[in-house]
């Protein structure tokens, strides 16, 4: 069964799955970890000095910081966001295993609404919508939680707490497909595929082994 994350990785390159498959320790580096944490913080962020804000590995000045949290609070699921029925739940589905950070269960024990799972990553969002690979690890989460709750799961949500956003991915026709090719792609893996040489390029942490030369994607895969 495939990992989230080699789901994530071949999405992104099917060369840098490869090398990051021999490596020993694949643990989430601890600033990435660090960053990760501040999901479950969002009640205390919103209110706190700019002091305490300053210490934490935010990603914005801290007014900005608070605005953007204002914001989430706005959303009809910031309740469950801050307080998630499961958190950091191992999930096995079909074809695919991993930790989803957060699970949102329906608001009420009469409400037949599907659960909602939650990535959350380290990183930059892009303008609109999520960067790829974690549209795939949506997706494959989503799959994976369907599976175990036997039932439709047709959305998840990407978070970026040291931003404090939070976009919705829906498990449309085009997104599905990324997933299938992202996972055919890390099942098929049994050497080096092709080197490529482009954007995707400058942010890979192994550049120097793989030939090209460039800068480091690990807070994208969250």
């Amino acid at each position: 069964m495939t990992p989230f994350s080699d789901v994530a990785r071949a999405a992104y390159c099917p060369r840098q799955l490869y090398y990051a498959r021999r490596e020993d320790d694949r643990a989430v580096p601890a600033d990435a970890r660090a960053r990760i944490d501040l999901a479950y913080r969002y009640p205390a962020l919103a209110d706190a000095p700019d002091a305490t804000l300053r210490r934490l590995p935010i990603r914005r000045s801290p007014a900005a910081y608070r605005r953007n949290l204002d914001r989430l609070r706005e959303r009809d699921d910031y309740d469950r966001l801050a307080d998630p029925t499961r958190k950091r739940a191992f999930v096995s589905g079909k074809d695919c295993h991993g930790t989803v950070h957060k699970v949102l269960s329906p608001t009420a024990p009469t409400d037949d609404g599907p659960p909602v799972p939650t990535i959350v990553s380290p990183g930059e969002p892009p303008e609109n919508g999520v960067w790829e690979p974690q549209s795939v690890r949506a997706v494959a989460a989503a799959k994976a939680v369907a599976w175990e709750r036997e039932r439709e799961v047709p959305r998840a949500l990407v978070e970026y707490p040291s931003v404090g956003a939070v976009r919705d991915v829906r498990l449309t026709t085009r997104r599905k497909a990324a997933y299938r090719r992202a996972l055919r792609a890390a099942r098929a893996i049994d050497g080096p595929p092709s080197r490529v040489d482009d954007d995707r390029c400058t942010a890979c942490d192994y550049r120097e082994e793989c030939g090209v030369g460039r800068r480091s994607f690990r807070s994208l895969l969250g």
